[in-house]
């Protein structure tokens, strides 16, 4: 007969192979996987032995093998699998596909390969539900060959020889309920995972751009898990101390300080406590009125179970709970611990404690110990039971003695192991102390423990016990305390989470199991949902904003029966359903229906609500706080139910088309823009918004999204039906409803954005500023950690970062003593015509007008910075000459778009000066991005404000091209770039450096004109003294392209130094005078080049004189 045995991983495959063929004629062959290898040896099974209709008649052959983990993998089909292929809610209802992973394929080839030829196959897969399911994928992959081979499990907790064989020849049956259980929660998981993980994250990525890269994932058990810590977090950071006074008694004697401690501990009236402690100060002896001793004990650690193993080693060793379960799995698999994944703290009575005590005995460290638990009378004492049982494996214990371990190996089998022996121990006993004495009728009380015994404490030394004790004292002694002081505290701030604190959160709201609990406190920190945050050695978890965004919004809805997505009682429920399959009270199919039922119920309410969700995002990602809500929406809110229906909720799963801007104007047509807005009636024609699913219900209202750059309307969805909601009296007519309703984005033209803008206008508050946009400003909130933390200000409703952003800021409190004023408002080109104000009522027109006007009438006196806005005022706080000192810059937020503003308020402006600045801004707006042309003047008329190329007036003679070619003549070394500009009669007045004339630039000369042909382009040079000659041929070159209609016409910048009126340079090719080497009409004469040099001294070699600046031509580059 042949068995074929299946272990989980390799490394135990290999240890059960070497205990049960003892090393004689183990066979070592290769697998299909390269990990996976095939033990082959022979066995003697006790006699009549029987698996099945197979009777083993003494030895059998034996086939050890093994997976690795999970063979088969779960998905949806493709018309599921991709993100944008179906609805979210399709998914609760989506068949599931289940399938060999691509990595397991050549695994469940060797097992299909070795199946065919045995008789028998024997599971040996970890005892707990996961070991359960994997052992059921294994039995269904080797029925595809081998129907009726006959399948059994090996039930072990140690892999040691006797847990091993006895395993090996008392096999039992496969439990298939386990197996059932965890299936149905991979399907759960799977389900309710992706659909919210779905719905989320496709949410919140349209409405942060932050997060268009990142996923925002759900999980059942990471949720409530992430729940717990910014519970904690919350009531951490929102603490408020309070302090408190007591009365502090301390008397030396002997060399002992004795405390005392006040029977009223403390008071928080601090008025009664200086009373107390002004008649204890009048009378301030004391009477020891009672001396108590008794004796006492410390109990010895239970049974370590999987929970207690991550908790302790987070406190004691250090270690994040993931990392000891590795570690302990590792040594596990060596065959040093027992299995490391139990939840029973209690050994069977037929345990053999005393063997695995005598393996320790030649421990350098414990051994000594050891000893004395097996040789000294009365020294072991059986551990103490706890209330958990698993029947499934033994609490964790060291299996055998380990030497040579090193790291984590070696602080976590030391741990196990002392705390084993410590359970193996008797309690440490003690006797205990107290002294009760009186001052003025004030009783005081004062405890000590002396250690008599220690027992366990000898091995455990993560545990302290016991003092000094107390000096002797006498009922009826007298004494004056040597010290009597009034105190005062203040209560302590909660401590954030660590975990150790969060394991046992999970493990005792049901959060996860043993063996999971460490996988998702590991998860909330791999998604970014929290961060490790370390204090020392001690390790505290804090959410981040994403994870406080999520919690935040989803515990804004008000989930019914209190089954938020963040709170625990969900995901019990499933577990505890999970029992009950594993149990048998339930079936898989009736435990999975039901809590999809429930699951989706709470979907329907998350996306219906999701608004909630987005606004806690806004807030913690970015520091938006949310407006608060109407009065009439919490009059609304108290009498609607909290359950919603269906057929009132628009979700994520509708397929809306985006309408065109016609559409768009055609329904609002039907609004009414004055402030208020009456929804259709129920019998009402109203217009519907198509959708892929049908009609959903009529167009109530459309109001400005303040977040968007683009002005964007957002259209609220209601239907119309005879079961809306009842809406107060004193509330808007189109009140949205109690749940609120998701919304689809529409981009229409600038119309809608200029109507949208003027809607806000009609339904801002009287008291709310508008912003430099001319739209209502935003109400929010400082969170963050500063002095001014809570304060309420204005600003302005675009997001921060967007380029069109005004940057307007306001404290609320300032404006509520200074009044609301009109900021600057930018004037709509075109007018206001019938095309732009469709469905804009005359009232709403006139307000328009109004509002214009008032904003083109602001106080000249008012500061503004280069941008044209109001400037910002500011106050130096840093230390230093201008501490206290005010300033205006730019008020713009993103240094993007901030000019360099800068003034000081206490030296002013001038009037006139402001005037100016203000005509000048005036003038650039309406001219658009140009350059400056403040105080620069055209050559061909004279006046200031425009060139040449733009004067109205007609060309004269001398002024053909750009005004820049006026600075050229004139700008030699010490010249003005300005000083050769044609004066106001329109007549150029410089001088011509080609033939000496005046009236004419030299790239007008008729003479130069007819000796040197055609000009050539301008070119950058340096005149005498490396000062720059051409200043301006950037702008020259700028010129020639805008006017590059204008063939020919190109400006010569040689130019002599000082505004030379001849051309009286030397040639460098022939050595004569009266024209470049550029005009010589001479044969280049080989080294010219370097037969002259600059007159006025020109760095690196270059001529100061004509000629385009290239190599070999006067340059050493």
């Amino acid at each position: 007969m042949k068995i074929l045995c299946v272990a989980e991983k390799p490394s135990i495959a290999k240890s059960i192979s070497e205990i049960l063929s003892s090393g004689n004629g183990l066979q070592n062959r290769p697998g299909r996987d390269q990990f996976c290898r095939n033990f082959c040896f022979r066995y003697r099974m006790p006699p009549g032995q029987s698996f099945g209709r197979h009777r083993a008649n003494g030895w059998v052959d034996m086939v050890v093998t093994s997976v690795r983990g999970h063979l088969m993998s779960n998905d949806f089909g493709d018309e599921y699998r991709k993100w944008k292929s179906c609805s979210p809610t399709a998914l609760f209802e989506a068949p599931i596909m289940s399938f060999v992973s691509e990595d397991c394929k050549k695994v469940a080839q060797n097992l299909k390969d070795e199946a065919r030829s045995s008789d028998v196959l024997m599971i040996w897969t970890d005892c707990d539900r996961e070991g359960e399911h994997i052992g059921a994928e294994v039995v269904r992959e080797c029925q595809r060959v081998k129907r009726d081979i006959e399948v059994t499990r090996a039930r072990f907790s140690a892999i040691i020889a006797n847990q091993i064989h006895h395993a090996a020849q008392n096999p039992v049956a496969l439990d298939w309920a386990a197996a059932d259980a965890v299936e149905a929660r991979i399907e759960l998981d799977l389900r309710i995972g992706s659909a919210f993980t779905r719905m989320q994250t496709l949410t919140l990525q349209g409405h942060f751009q932050e997060l268009d890269k990142k996923i925002i994932s759900y999980g059942p058990c990471q949720f409530p898990t992430l729940g717990f810590v910014v519970d904690q977090y919350i009531k951490h950071s929102e603490f408020v101390p309070e302090p408190f006074w007591y009365i502090h008694v301390m008397h030396r004697k002997a060399p002992i300080d004795v405390t005392f401690h006040w029977a009223r501990k403390h008071l928080f009236v601090q008025a009664e406590v200086k009373r107390i402690f002004d008649r204890c100060k009048s009378d301030p002896e004391a009477t020891v009125i009672k001396v108590t001793s008794k004796q006492t004990r410390k109990y010895k650690p239970r049974p370590l179970t999987t929970v207690e193993l991550q908790k302790s080693g987070g406190r004691l060793l250090h270690m994040a709970p993931k990392r000891i379960l590795d570690v302990a799995e590792k040594l596990y698999q060596r065959g040093f611990l027992s299995y490391p994944r139990t939840e029973t703290d209690q050994y069977d009575a037929q345990f053999d404690f005393k063997t695995l005590v005598g393996k320790q005995r030649s421990d350098s460290d414990w051994g000594r110990f050891a000893s004395q638990l097996l040789d000294d009378q009365g020294a072991f004492d059986k551990p103490r039971n706890g209330q958990k049982n698993d029947k499934a494996h033994p609490p964790i214990h060291p299996t055998a003695h380990a030497n040579g371990l090193t790291g984590d190996d070696k602080k976590v089998y030391e741990y196990v192991t002392r705390r084993f022996l410590a359970s193996c121990s008797k309690d440490a006993i003690g006797e205990e102390t107290k002294i009760d004495l009186k001052i003025a009728g004030e009783l005081f009380t004062a405890t000590g423990i002396v250690v008599q015994v220690r027992n366990f404490l000898d091995v455990f030394p993560y545990e302290t016990w016991g003092g000094p004790g107390l000096p002797q004292f006498e009922e009826g002694e007298r004494f004056v305390p040597t010290e009597l002081t009034m105190k005062e505290g203040e209560t302590t701030r909660p401590k954030l989470l660590t975990e150790a604190d969060l394991v046992s959160l999970m493990d005792r709201n049901g959060i996860g199991t043993d063996a999971t609990i460490a996988e998702h406190i590991a998860k909330i920190i791999e998604r970014e949902y929290v961060m490790a945050q370390m204090e020392g050695r001690i390790k505290y978890l804090v959410p981040s904003t994403l994870g406080m965004g999520l919690v935040m919004g989803y515990n804004d809805i008000n989930f019914a029966g209190n089954k938020s997505l963040c709170k625990p009682l969900l995901r019990r429920e499933t577990e505890e359903a999970m029992t009950k399959v594993c149990e048998g009270e339930t079936t898989k199919a009736q435990m999975v229906q039901q809590s999809l039922q429930e699951y989706r119920a709470v979907y329907t309410q998350a996306n219906g609500s999701i608004e909630r969700v987005i606004l806690q995002m806004a807030r913690y990602l970015r520091g938006e706080e949310p407006p608060a809500p109407p009065e009439w929406a919490a009059a609304a809110a108290s009498s609607t139910a909290n359950e919603p229906r269906q057929d009132d909720l628009l979700s994520l799963d509708d397929d809306l088309e985006v309408i065109d801007d016609e559409d768009l104007w055609s329904v609002l047509d039907g609004v009414e823009t004055g402030g208020e807005s009456s929804a259709p009636g129920p019998g009402d024609d109203a217009r519907r918004i198509r959708s892929g699913g049908g009609n959903h219900g009529a167009m109530g209202t459309s109001s400005a999204s303040s977040n968007s750059a683009n002005a964007q309307i957002e259209v609220i969805e209601i239907d119309d039906d005879d079961d809306d909601v009842p809406v107060p009296s004193h509330a808007p007519a189109a009140a949205p409803r109690q749940q609120p309703l998701r919304t689809q984005t529409f981009h229409p033209g600038q119309s809608t954005s200029f109507a949208d803008r003027v809607q806000e206008r009609e339904s801002a508050d009287a008291h709310t500023p508008m912003c430099r946009c001319g739209q209502a400003a935003v109400q929010r909130k400082v969170i963050k950690e500063s002095a001014n933390k809570g304060r309420m200000f204005w600003r302005c409703p675009k997001q921060q970062g967007d380029e069109t952003e005004c940057g307007f800021f306001e404290w609320c409190d300032e404006a509520a003593t200074s009044g609301a004023r009109v900021p600057p408002y930018t004037r709509p080109s075109g007018s206001l015509d019938e095309s732009n104000a469709r469905g804009l009522t005359d009232s709403t027109m006139d307000r328009y007008r109004s509002i214009m006007n008032a904003s083109s009438n602001l106080a000249s006196n008012e500061v503004q910075c280069e941008c044209g806005q109001e400037a910002k005022r500011n106050q130096v706080f840093k230390d230093g000459p201008n501490k206290g000192r005010f300033f205006y810059t730019c008020p713009k937020l993103s240094g993007r778009t901030r000019c360099k503003f800068f003034a000081w308020a206490d030296e002013g402006t001038d009037a006139g000066q402001q005037q100016q600045q203000q005509q000048q801004q005036q003038q650039r707006a309406a001219q658009g991005p140009t350059r400056d042309l403040a105080g620069q003047s055209c050559f061909n008329c004279g006046e200031e404000g425009h060139w040449a190329s733009a004067c109205p007036q007609p060309k004269s003679d001398g002024a053909t091209g750009s005004s820049r070619a006026a600075t050229f003549g004139g700008n030699g070394v010490g010249g003005s770039s300005r000083s050769a500009r044609g004066g106001p009669s329109g007549t150029v007045s410089g001088t011509c450096f080609t033939c000496g004339g005046e009236g004419h630039w030299a790239s007008n000369c008729s003479a130069h004109a007819a000796s040197a042909g055609p000009s050539v382009a301008p070119s950058r040079k340096r005149g005498a003294g490396g000062r720059a000659r051409n200043s301006h041929a950037v702008d020259v070159d700028m010129y020639n392209n805008e006017n590059s209609e204008d063939e020919g016409l190109h400006y010569d910048d040689r130019g002599g130094a000082g505004g030379r009126s001849k051309r009286v340079g030397t040639c460098f090719n022939c050595g004569q005078e009266g024209h470049w080497s550029s005009d010589c009409s001479e044969a280049r004469q080989e080294g010219a080049a370097r037969a002259f040099t600059s007159r006025g001294g020109a760095k690196r070699g270059r001529t100061t004189r004509g000629g385009p600046r290239k190599r070999g031509r006067g340059s050493s580059r």
